[in-house]
């Protein structure tokens, strides 16, 4: 991995001693390997389920500068070199029977009704809410990632996902755990494929030039 730092490089090596993801798609499995690398759990290896059309439909979407919506500034933080919309400053105080996460996401549904990516790391009020408002038509993602962490919701949320129609755009895992990091380690791993992606496009438009 080229500009990439010492400490990654032998992280993803000590990875690659202890499990053997060949058996994943190239794509799917630059995911999983960030999530781990994100928080030191191999539990996600056994956990995660990625999409038929997630990792396609989250890389074409950020090649294209869709708008990236999280439920959390933590989130947003975990986000490297692509921009993020948290509109909880929007939402100082949680509407009654809601949160604020939730209520972020809604408002975020009402301006970008079709094309955006959505990351949940937090709040599984906001990936129910989601749910809600794609059942109801008022919202079309490019993708999902769905991985809020808790012990209320957060299963039962990702669970909601994975059988809903939303699922081959979906990136989630099974249980309780999730969280900031590993929500943004499965952004991050496709935010790096695509400038790897465009690396190699200029490389290639450099070398037709010569």
């Amino acid at each position: 991995m080229s500009g990439v730092h010492p400490i990654e490089v032998e992280s993803y090596r000590i990875l690659a001693e202890r499990v053997d993801l060949s058996a994943l798609r190239p794509p799917d499995r630059a995911v999983v390997e960030r999530m781990v690398h994100a928080t030191a759990d191999l539990s996600f290896v056994e956990t995660a389920r990625i999409g038929e059309h997630a990792t396609r439909s989250l890389l074409d979407a950020l090649a294209t500068d869709a708008p990236v919506i999280v439920d959390a500034a933590m989130v947003a933080a975990g986000i490297t070199r692509y921009p993020t919309e948290c509109l909880l400053p929007r939402v100082p105080v949680a509407p009654e029977g809601s949160t604020r996460s939730a209520a972020g996401f809604a408002l975020a549904a009402a301006e970008h009704p079709t094309g955006a990516v959505f990351v949940c790391g937090n709040a599984p009020t906001a990936l129910f809410e989601l749910l809600d408002l794609h059942a109801a038509g008022r919202v079309d993602p490019a993708a999902v990632v769905g991985l809020p962490v808790g012990f209320v919701g957060a299963a039962e949320s990702k669970a909601a996902l994975w059988s809903s129609p939303l699922a081959p755009i979906s990136i989630t895992n099974v249980g309780e755990r999730g969280g900031s990091p590993v929500a943004a380690g499965a952004v991050n791993a496709i935010v790096r494929a695509v400038q790897e992606r465009r690396e190699l496009r200029r490389h290639g438009d450099r070398s037709g030039e010569m």
